[in-house]
């Protein structure tokens, strides 16, 4: 897949994935958020790639956010004007996705990382939400953070737009893991490594059920779990059965992720 403002490797069953606009911080305007929608697309399809992990290029920012300059070029589009809600891709992927902060993670760059399953830290990263610095709706955020964190930590964030150090929002639950700058990509593979270890379709099942039944009172959310589609593929995949041979015969199980 030829791009110019994400890099895309896959390897083996993981596959990379590098936000490369280092100049800017790795902001992202609509023909780098084309290459990246793309991307989650065809590792969405891909059943030989199992887990993907994300990061920036550089050592300064993981991203952040929309490319304001950009839109400051364009003031007067109507597309800058509409509201920015649109249904993100990872919304329904249901594969898990590391995410290495290697610096700044701000307003829409934190979102992304947030959309994220494991999220490993640099100790310099900074994240933040701080579009009402800049009269702007972080609805994203405002929806999806107070679900996070306690509420009150979540509008500390939303209502002043300040910076978090990567320590406190490891304090807070907001990332997995604090790790020195030159040891977050190791931090990260490791975790990648750890599910990819694990049977694909069942971390696909894990994640449905997390993501689509976690609101739902628990003896509702238990009678749903077998409709829904990774799960189906699971139960009848041979991997349920490789599992519990590979046990029994005391082996490493060998996984076909269908």
């Amino acid at each position: 897949m030829p791009t110019r403002f994400i890099r895309y490797e896959k390897d083996g069953h993981l596959a990379r994935v590098t936000l490369d606009r280092p100049e800017v911080l790795n902001a992202l305007h609509p023909p780098a958020q084309a290459e990246l929608d793309a991307i989650w697309a065809d590792f969405i399809a891909d059943d030989d790639s199992w887990v993907a992990l994300l990061t920036g290029a550089g050592e300064r920012s993981f991203c952040v956010g929309a490319d304001l300059k950009w839109r400051a070029a364009q003031a007067e589009s109507e597309e800058v004007r509409r509201p920015s809600y649109q249904p993100h891709i990872l919304d329904t992927c249901w594969k898990p996705i590391v995410v290495a902060i290697n610096g700044y993670a701000l307003g829409g760059g934190l979102q992304l990382a947030l959309r994220g399953d494991i999220l490993v830290a640099a100790e310099g990263a900074r994240l933040g939400l701080p579009e009402v610095r800049r009269a702007q709706l972080d609805d994203t955020g405002a929806v999806k953070l107070p679900k996070r964190i306690p509420y009150h930590l979540a509008m500390g964030l939303l209502l002043t737009g300040r910076m978090l150090s990567a320590q406190e929002a490891h304090s807070m639950g907001l990332v997995n893991e604090v790790v020195p700058a030159e040891e977050l990509l190791p931090a990260a593979e490791r975790w990648a490594e750890m599910m990819l270890g694990c049977s694909p379709l069942a971390t696909q099942a894990v994640k449905q059920a997390a993501v689509t039944l976690a609101e739902l009172p628990s003896e509702q959310g238990l009678q749903r779990v077998e409709h829904l589609a990774a799960v189906r593929r699971l139960r009848a995949s041979d991997d349920t059965v490789e599992g519990p041979r590979a046990f029994a015969e005391k082996r490493d199980p060998r996984w076909k992720g269908r």
